[in-house]
């Protein structure tokens, strides 16, 4: 599909006033990227990109484009967050169509909120592409319903790795378990055994069905099936790690039952 460029945007190519796109990757299936979001990669004159968006989805930029890694992972960080912010100024200055490549959905826990507010406050034009985030889609491509009538009403979704210095000091683990019938853990992996504590000591059993998703809906996705009794040492047993999403709740056993069917990951020409 070829963006058709608005004549915003066409006067924006002439006079280089550029507008920055939030476009959220999805979590890694190529075929769950937006048709809006793969219209402006392969129009964009930059695209900065986060470490998470997968090679197929990279593949789709235009060739002419200048494309940055951004990305952060776990203790590496290619750019600071506030050059970040400093870089997509600076493009948004000299190039028409600048692009920031999110990994999920740039508005769930994907900073896009914060990015968003510092090119506002700079006076820079910028637009938000939603995307499909991995508390959803991974949880879905292993089998596991988020919602179920005989299992689950409420989903909570929450960062298992918070930010230092933040608007308060910690999750309330104890509200969450009492208030949820399934709870969606974004990069928690790390810090599990600190959750799984908090939420036995908040009240819920032993034996609730933990799953986490690896690399979900990509090829290489795997799950893990516990307990919050037993996840943490069959993560130390395997060498489970990160990226996972952990999905916690009754829903969990149903992954039993459709985990065979994955979606059919359909090739999608660049």
């Amino acid at each position: 599909m070829n963006l058709t460029l608005t004549e915003n945007t066409q006067v924006n190519r002439r006079t280089c006033l550029g507008k920055v796109y939030l476009v959220g990757a999805g979590p890694g299936d190529p075929g769950l990227l937006t048709l809006k979001g793969k219209g402006l990669l392969e129009c964009a004159d930059v695209v900065v990109y986060d470490a998470l968006v997968s090679p197929q989805i990279l593949a789709m930029i235009n060739p002419q484009a200048e494309k940055i890694d951004a990305g952060k992972r776990m203790g590496r960080h290619s750019l600071l967050q506030e050059e970040t912010t400093q870089l997509l100024i600076e493009k948004a200055q000299t190039e028409a169509i600048v692009v920031r490549l999110k990994g999920g959905d740039p508005f769930v826990f994907g900073r896009g909120g914060e990015e968003m507010e510092d090119l506002v406050n700079a006076g820079v034009p910028v637009e938000v592409v939603p995307g499909v985030t991995s508390g959803i889609a991974a949880p879905a491509y292993a089998g596991i319903p988020l919602t179920h009538r005989a299992y689950s009403s409420s989903v909570t979704f929450v960062t298992g790795h918070e930010s230092a210095g933040k608007y308060r000091p910690a999750v309330n683990w104890q509200a969450i378990a009492q208030g949820s019938e399934t709870i969606v853990i974004y990069m928690g992996v790390h810090n599990l055994p600190y959750i799984t504590e908090q939420l036995q000591t908040a009240g819920l059993s032993p034996e609730t069905p933990v799953a986490l998703v690896r690399w979900g809906t990509r090829p290489e996705q795997e799950e893990l099936i516990g307990t919050l009794d037993t996840i943490v040492a069959q993560v130390e047993a395997t060498g489970f790690g990160a990226p996972a999403i952990a999905i916690i709740g009754a829903v969990v056993n149903m992954h039993q039952i459709l985990s065979g069917c994955r979606p059919h990951r359909l090739r999608v020409e660049g």
